[in-house]
């Protein structure tokens, strides 16, 4: 269900390898720690129709994530080859080449899946010598077929540039914070040049602008609900977008955005543009 792009990685001698498609859409699943909670969260989004499911490590709920797919795919809901699940390799475990291994193993064991379809490096490890082993560390889990791609998140334009120096595979993905209040043009135009796709993490700003009134008004004019407006237009400019919601109802509301037109308010969507950041941000990090 919904619209799908194709991502790959850059290499050295101008080609892409590694290509593999991606569902636009998702569920996002941070701060689902209750016990159960994720589970049937991703359960409601996959009976609804949802293929694409965004956890980590650090989130602590890559195992109900893992419950719920097994769970799915048992009661015929879902093949693993239509489903698209991206994990994440955590800050603090990104310190070098084996440890990016170990960690990969320990996620697809607290899956319960022989792959995943992205990992990302959650952040620029903070220690630059770090980056350069990491993302060999990544792109031996590549090479392994423990993921169809890899990525990163939370990496600013100095952090991609910089790894055109050390990267055989360049990032097919990188996963941000953006929103109409963080549109983050430059950024963008950055991910775009190194070959990746932009993944819009907090596309609600953790709700903290749901009811923006110039959104509100929006909402109104083209009769679907705030959300939708913001969610939608992220998918309209080019994001794979992955909204976070427990709620089986903001869950539904939330896919009902892909029926959403919003050709005619993208103008006025583009003013709302704060560098309005809602949550962490290492991409202004050195």
């Amino acid at each position: 269900m919904g619209p799908t792009l194709t991502i790959g990685h850059a290499t050295t001698n101008g080609e892409v390898a590694h290509t593999s498609e991606v569902p636009q859409f998702g569920l996002g699943t941070f701060l689902m720690k209750e016990e159960g909670e994720c589970k049937q969260a991703v359960l409601a989004a996959l009976k609804l129709g949802y293929k694409h499911i965004d956890t980590a490590m650090a989130y602590e709920n890559e195992h109900e994530v893992g419950e719920a797919i097994a769970e799915a795919i048992e009661d015929g809901i879902i093949t693993r080859e239509e489903l698209f699940v991206t994990t994440k390799l955590r800050r603090p475990h990104a310190v070098g080449f084996e440890a990016v291994q170990q960690r990969c193993q320990e996620s697809l064991k607290n899956l319960g899946l022989e792959y995943v379809d992205l990992y990302l490096v959650h952040a620029p490890p903070k220690d630059p010598y770090h980056r350069k082993p990491t993302w060999k560390g990544m792109e031996e889990c590549l090479k392994q077929g423990w993921t169809r791609a890899i990525g990163v998140s939370n990496y600013g334009a100095h952090h991609l540039d910089k790894m055109r120096s050390y990267a055989t595979y360049m990032p097919s993905v990188n996963q941000i914070e953006i929103h109409p209040w963080l549109q983050r043009d430059a950024l963008r135009a950055a991910t775009e040049a190194v070959g990746a796709t932009v993944m819009a993490y907090s596309p609600l700003a953790r709700g903290d602008k749901v009811l923006d009134e110039k959104l509100v008004e929006i909402s109104h004019e083209i009769g679907c609900t705030p959300a939708q407006v913001a969610i939608k237009w992220c998918l309209d400019i080019g994001c794979i977008t992955i909204p976070k919601s427990s709620n089986e109802g903001r869950i539904k509301e939330n896919l009902g955005c892909l029926e959403v037109e919003l050709d005619t308010k993208l103008d006025e969507l583009k003013t709302l543009d704060e560098h309005y950041v809602s949550g962490w941000d290492p991409t202004s990090e050195t």
